[in-house]
């Protein structure tokens, strides 16, 4: 919110206080972002039932949602790197919880697809000018730490939605919980509005400069730049990260969209049961793997003997991460202790990703493209990755499904088989796509210290003219 100054023109309270409250706006706005972007997810086979709908379908669901936001992310970058990123984010925050509420008035499959595209272009005003914003507040050797903060709206978010809308919806049905989302993203809408615009490029001029330059007006005094995302994509660092966005990606919208509903199938539990069994699984970890992983992050970069230690954190943990998820997707029916164990440490160590490699990613952009290249990021991680990952999960359930159906000699369809199809395809796809996420950080972090001191160059240049 606005901080009134006295007289003097000194604030009222510290700019560290300023700091932290306005990261505390930002991640609450992730975590409603992603409430509101998993509700569908955990009310998906309600919503199957109703329309009769295969799970191919629903994987398009999620393809469809993410193309879109990969898509308006790009302009919505554009806007956030020239224009006063608070403003930005107030009208995406509004924009999708309007349209989330919409949500539960759909009155088909079709009219319910069209409403969720409207809350992916909302949504997909967070990420850039968000990460934008925390990397003008916070030094290079401080920003894990604050990119944990940040992101611990994605475990929170999913976790709070799995634990309460499966609860709501056993109650009032799976309207409901759309009705219910949509009326804290109003008030933090208006809050996001009067929030202070950091001042971009502040904290690039020295490495001991820890104090943030918070300004209430547009501060667009940084040069132009032509080409801005050729010259992103001229980094090679940049294309690595690329790759592992586009399969940590792929992985987690399967996980996040199908573990729910495979529970409730393949193991023959509650949708509640679901709900709380998929928020320790989906959400707890995130508190752990976020605020530990941000600090072992930081540390491992404030140490000059490991200059590619972030990244090196996270390819370790994502090649650890990957056999641990295997063993507990392919887990019998029934054995969900030994499921939801192998399942908590492999996704505990997944989070380690987000707060290793988006500080890394700002460490080799420049202060006036970094919502841009965020949005650079989203784009390609959306497209090539989350796009397809609920999508090829889905065909691969109904694929499996049918193999089953065959090698039983069955005439028809059943919910067993159905069941059987789904497990096999997580089994498959999730371990696979964070093996490939561990060796594309393994080849960002050998790209990375050369592409760090040419962005270190450029911003000290230019906060010199």
């Amino acid at each position: 919110m606005t901080i009134p100054s006295p007289p003097s023109g000194e604030p009222l309270i510290g700019a560290r206080q300023q700091t932290w409250a306005i990261l505390l706006v930002l991640f609450l706005i992730n975590l409603l972002n992603f409430f509101d972007r998993t509700i569908p997810a955990v009310v998906l086979e309600p919503i199957r039932k109703e329309f009769g709908l295969e799970d191919t379908i629903l994987g398009l669901l999620g393809t469809s949602f993410t193309l879109i936001y990969a898509l308006a992310g790009i302009p919505l970058g554009r806007l956030a790197d020239r224009y006063q990123r608070t403003k930005i984010l107030a009208g995406g925050v509004m924009v999708w919880s309007l349209m989330t509420g919409a949500s539960g008035l759909a009155w088909s499959f079709m009219s319910f697809f069209v409403i969720r595209m409207a809350v992916g272009v909302g949504e997909a005003s967070c990420a850039p000018a968000a990460n934008s914003m925390i990397g003008d507040l916070y030094p290079s050797h401080k920003r894990a730490r604050a990119m944990g903060v940040f992101m611990l709206g994605l475990p929170l978010g999913i976790l709070l939605c799995y634990a309460v809308v499966g609860a709501i919806a056993q109650k009032y049905g799976w309207r409901m919980p759309f009705f219910v989302a949509a009326v804290p993203g109003f008030a933090v809408a208006v809050i996001a509005y009067f929030l202070l615009e950091p001042v971009r490029g502040s904290q690039e001029e020295s490495r001991g400069n820890d104090k943030p330059k918070i300004d209430s007006k547009l501060n667009i005094s940084l040069p132009k730049i032509n080409n801005p995302i050729r010259k992103i994509l001229s980094i090679p660092t940049i294309w690595w990260i690329i790759a592992s966005g586009a399969t940590v990606n792929f992985a987690s919208y399967a996980m996040n969209t199908f573990l729910a509903t495979m529970l409730i199938r393949y193991h023959s539990i509650s949708i509640a049961e679901a709900g709380i069994l998929a928020s320790l699984v989906l959400g707890v970890t995130g508190l752990i793997g976020l605020t530990a992983g941000g600090w072992i992050a930081d540390r491992l970069h404030a140490n000059p003997a490991f200059p590619r230690g972030r990244l090196m954190l996270a390819a370790i943990s994502m090649l650890v991460a990957a056999p641990l998820l295997y063993f507990g997707l392919s887990q019998p029916k029934g054995a969900l202790t030994l499921l939801t164990g192998f399942l908590f440490v492999g996704w505990m160590l997944f989070f380690v990703y987000y707060v290793a490699v988006y500080p890394a990613l700002q460490d080799v952009i420049e202060p006036q493209l970094r919502a841009t290249a965020m949005a650079v990021y989203f784009f390609f991680q959306y497209v090539l990755g989350a796009a397809f990952g609920t999508v090829v999960t889905g065909a691969l359930s109904d694929y499996f499904a049918r193999q089953a159906m065959q090698a039983a000699n069955a005439g028809a369809m059943t919910e067993a088989f159905r069941a059987s199809g789904l497990n096999a395809s997580m089994s498959v796809v999730i371990p696979i796509a964070i093996l490939l996420t561990g060796l594309a950080l393994w080849g960002a972090a050998r790209a990375f210290v050369g592409d760090a001191m040419t962005a270190a160059k450029l911003a000290t240049d230019t906060a010199s003219r």
